[in-house]
C-alpha cells in the first residue's frame, strides 16, 4: 500500500517518454506551468516563481504567497507494428498500457527580510512509465518505471530595482523498478537520495521588459536496492544492485514583454543537456552466473544527444481573470540506434491553455491543460525494425493560490 501511494502521489519516471520528446523531463509543476507551456520563466509573478525563476521572488508583492497544484497526466496506449527483430521478419502488432496518474505540486513564498527572500517546492520533475504484455517488447519492458520527487529550498537577492540573483538546492528522493521476462528474467527495485543545485538571474531592463537566465544542475539518480535473476523458473541471484540514471542539467533564456494592452508574450530557449546519458549500467554486488553476464550486466549504451527545446507562452491580465495559451517544441536526445521499447521517444509539438480567476485579494483559482503531439517514429536498429506510434500526452493541472 505505501508503494501504491507513492507511484499515486509522484509519478513513475523511467520510462518518461512521458513528456514531449525531451527524454524524461517533467517541466510543468504549476497550473501557470500548464497553461503556458512552461514559459513563464522570465514573466513568473506567482509562487511557483520559487522553481521556475527563484530570482523573481525579489520583486514580488511583500506578502507571503502559496500555491498548491493537482495535474492529471493520460498517456495514450502507444502502438508498434512491425517486425519481431531485426533478424526476424515475423510480423509484430502490440500495443501498451495505456497509462493515468495525478501529481501534486506546492510552492511557497516567504516575506521579505531586508533584500532577501525565500522559497520552496515540491515537485516531480521527471516521469518515466512504459509497460508492455506482448513479446518482443515484454522481453525489453514488462515494466520499467522510477518515481522521483523533488524539494527545492532557495534564496533570493535583489540587487537593486532591475536586477536579482538566486540560489537554490535540488533534493531528489526515486525509486525505481525494472522488470524484463524472457528465456532470462529480472526484477530489480532500488531507491536513492540524491543532490544538486540551481541558479537564477532577473534583469529588468525597462518596466515592460523581462530578462532571465536559468540553470538546473544534472543530478545522477543511484537507484540502489535488490536484485532478482531468473533462468527459467530457477532463480540465480538475490542481493543487492545498482543502476544509475540521469536528470539532465537544463539552461533557459528568457524574455517576455508586456504591452499596453496587458498582453505578455515570452520566449524561452532551453537546452537540455541530455548527453549526460552515455550508458545503463546495472552494478551487481556479487558475482552472478556467467550465462548472464551479456544480457544483465553489460552496459547498455545511450549516448543520448544535447537537444534544443522552444517555448512560448501569451498572457492576457484582466480584471478578475487571467487568460493563457503556450506552444512548446522539443527534439528528441535519443537517436534511431537508440530508440527501445522502455523510451521510444520522438519529437513533438505540444499546446497549451488556461485561465485563473481572482476570487479576492488573497485567493485565486486556476484550470490548465496540454496536448503534446508526438511525432510517428520509425526505427531501424540492431533490436527493433518498425513503427512506434499513438504517444501523445494529455496533462490537465487545478490549483489554488493564496497570498497573506
Amino acid at each position: 500500500m505505501k508503494k501504491q501511494l507513492l507511484k499515486i502521489t509522484t509519478l513513475s519516471l523511467l520510462a518518461t517518454s512521458l513528456l514531449y520528446g525531451d527524454g524524461y523531463r517533467i517541466p510543468e509543476t504549476s497550473a501557470y506551468g500548464v497553461a503556458l507551456s512552461a514559459a513563464n520563466v522570465a514573466n513568473s509573478k506567482g509562487a511557483d516563481a520559487s522553481y521556475y525563476n527563484p530570482a523573481n521572488m525579489a520583486f514580488m508583492s511583500d506578502k507571503q504567497a502559496l500555491d498548491i497544484n493537482l495535474m492529471y497526466v493520460g498517456l495514450d496506449a502507444t502502438t508498434f507494428k512491425g517486425s519481431m527483430s531485426a533478424t526476424d521478419n515475423t510480423a509484430v502488432d502490440i500495443k501498451a498500457k495505456s497509462e493515468s496518474f495525478a501529481i501534486p505540486s506546492i510552492h511557497y513564498v516567504s516575506p521579505k527580510y531586508g533584500n532577501f527572500r525565500y522559497g520552496f517546492s515540491f515537485v516531480v520533475p521527471g516521469g518515466l512509465t512504459k509497460r508492455w504484455t506482448d513479446s518482443p517488447a515484454v522481453d525489453k519492458a514488462e515494466e520499467f518505471s522510477l518515481t522521483v520527487i523533488e524539494l527545492n529550498p532557495t534564496i533570493s537577492y535583489k540587487i537593486n530595482n532591475q536586477l536579482a540573483i538566486a540560489y537554490g538546492f535540488r533534493i531528489l528522493h526515486s525509486e525505481g523498478i525494472v522488470k524484463s521476462t524472457s528465456s532470462a528474467s529480472r526484477d530489480l527495485e532500488g531507491n536513492s537520495w540524491d543532490f544538486g543545485c540551481n541558479l537564477a538571474l532577473s534583469y529588468k531592463p525597462t518596466s515592460n521588459l523581462d530578462l532571465a537566465i536559468t540553470y538546473r544542475s544534472n543530478v545522477d539518480l543511484t537507484e540502489e536496492g535488490n536484485a532478482k535473476l531468473h533462468i527459467g523458473s530457477a532463480k540465480v541471484y538475490d542481493g543487492g544492485a545498482s543502476v544509475e540514471v540521469p536528470i539532465p542539467a537544463v539552461i533557459d533564456l528568457a524574455m517576455a514583454y508586456t504591452f499596453s494592452t496587458q498582453t505578455t508574450v515570452e520566449f524561452v530557449y532551453e537546452r537540455a543537456l541530455w548527453s549526460s546519458y552515455e550508458d545503463l549500467d546495472f552494478d551487481y554486488k556479487s558475482e552472478i552466473p556467467s550465462i548472464l553476464k551479456k544480457p544483465m550486466d553489460d552496459p547498455i549504451a545511450k549516448d543520448w544527444e544535447d537537444i534544443n527545446i522552444y517555448r512560448l507562452g501569451i498572457t492576457q491580465k484582466m480584471q478578475d481573470y487571467t487568460l493563457m495559451a503556450g506552444a512548446v517544441y522539443s527534439q528528441t536526445p535519443v537517436s534511431e540506434q537508440r530508440v527501445s521499447y522502455e523510451l521510444p521517444d520522438s519529437d513533438s509539438l505540444s499546446v497549451s491553455m488556461g485561465g485563473r480567476y481572482e476570487i479576492d485579494k488573497s485567493l485565486d483559482i486556476g484550470i490548465s491543460m496540454l496536448y503534446s503531439i508526438r511525432d510517428e517514429r520509425t526505427v531501424k536498429n540492431d533490436e527493433i525494425d518498425g513503427t512506434f506510434s499513438n504517444s501523445n500526452i494529455l496533462l490537465v493541472s487545478f490549483g489554488a493560490g493564496y497570498k497573506f
